[in-house]
């Protein structure tokens, strides 16, 4: 019996081969509107016939007869071991499981599964007001649809990432994707640019959507001048430098809170006075004003003329006789410390009965000489305390 089942076996392979075979299929990944060629293959056949069908399980083809009266689906090529179809246009609904069959005894079957990837729509950003006025709570929205797997949405303050406030909602097969930013507006953000940039597996490069913050603000105003020492008889100048925006027009010069005294003299051009000739009355505080519809600020400056004479009778340099003085005292400190120790050292030496003759002598002549001849012994009377 083990032998004529084993005769059995070897007709079946010889002249049915096919009943040891199995089609052999593979996933597909397209991008949603492009082409997918799905093919069904066998190592060997007996002209048993290969069949395609969709994932609701219609026949698309079987061999090279079409089925299906779908105008985007068209075959490639068939024969007894290949049947290849083509799927142009392809959506969203046409992802699944594709079945490729092969027609023996029993039939053989194998799944591919057709992976659409949808392509996201290019970002748009809502929530911008124009112009925004500093103080403001604003919140930008970055949004994005059609998208499979859901897509990613960054955010760029000029080049520098900041994070934003996801919210991704289904819609059928595909995705919608939102990100906010919500922050107060000031004067640092006008003329930033927010950008919103798509990134999805369909894309080669990010789809990118940029906006340019306007913000309205108050003017910052400050007063340079052209001399560090002004003094009678130069030409000098101020300038009233400024930020705002809108950009504040005019600029309005006064001094010691009332209008310029001199105009021959002070002569303004938009942001700078010139003051032609200086001399003593031109001391006092000079302002600049300027506004916009967001506020009006001022910068002060307080111009001193010094007199040339004056500052030409140079008197005694006291930096270099404060440096002379400090030197002076150092050595000096130097010099005390020095002797101090050296004192220390030889506090316990001194001479003694070097005056004793002198004590003893009747008269002063007596004295001397007793006072020259102790003086000779003198080494040897020396005591030391230590």
């Amino acid at each position: 019996l083990g032998s004529k089942a084993h005769r059995v076996w070897d007709y079946v392979s010889i002249y049915h081969p096919a009943a040891g075979q199995f089609p052999i299929t593979q996933n597909v990944t397209v991008v949603e509107g492009g082409t997918a060629n799905m093919t069904c293959r066998v190592d060997y056949n007996d002209n048993t016939s290969l069949q395609w069908s969709n994932p609701a399980q219609q026949t698309l083809f079987f061999g090279d007869k079409k089925a299906l009266r779908d105008h985007r689906i068209e075959l490639v090529r068939a024969s007894s071991q290949e049947l290849t179809i083509r799927v142009n246009d392809v959506s969203l609904s046409d992802e699944g499981q594709y079945t490729c069959s092969l027609f023996t005894m029993p039939v053989r079957t194998t799944k591919a599964f057709l992976i659409v990837l949808g392509v996201p729509t290019r970002p748009e950003i809502t929530g911008f007001t124009k112009p925004a006025m500093e103080g403001d709570e604003i919140t930008l929205t970055c949004s994005t649809s059609g998208s499979k797997p859901a897509a990613i949405i960054r955010w760029f303050r000029n080049d520098k990432e900041v994070q934003g406030t996801l919210e991704v909602n289904a819609t059928g097969k595909s995705f919608t994707v939102r990100s906010s930013l919500q922050f107060q507006v000031d004067k640092g953000d006008d003329g930033v640019a927010y950008t919103c940039s798509v990134e999805h597996v369909s894309l080669s490069s990010p789809y990118m959507t940029t906006e340019v913050l306007e913000v309205h603000y108050a003017p910052q105003l400050k007063i340079t001048h052209s001399l560090i020492i002004p003094q009678e008889g130069q030409y000098f100048k101020l300038e009233c430098v400024f930020i705002g925006n809108p950009i504040p027009e005019p600029v309005l010069w006064s001094k010691d809170g009332g209008d310029l005294p001199d105009i021959e003299r002070m002569i303004v051009e938009g942001r700078e006075l010139t003051i032609t000739t200086l001399n003593k009355t031109d001391n006092g505080t000079y302002r600049c004003e300027a506004s916009n519809h967001m506020g009006t600020s001022f910068a002060e400056y307080v111009l001193f003329v010094y007199d040339p004479n004056a500052l030409g009778q140079h008197g005694p340099d006291h930096a270099l006789i404060g440096g002379v003085v400090a030197v002076v005292v150092f050595i000096t400190l130097c010099l005390i410390i020095v002797l101090g120790r050296y004192l220390a050292r030889h506090k316990g030496t001194y001479l003694t009965h070097e005056a004793k003759g002198a004590e003893d002598a009747p008269d002063a002549d007596t004295a001397i000489i007793n006072a020259e001849g102790n003086h000779v012994h003198a080494e040897e009377k020396k005591e030391y305390f230590i």
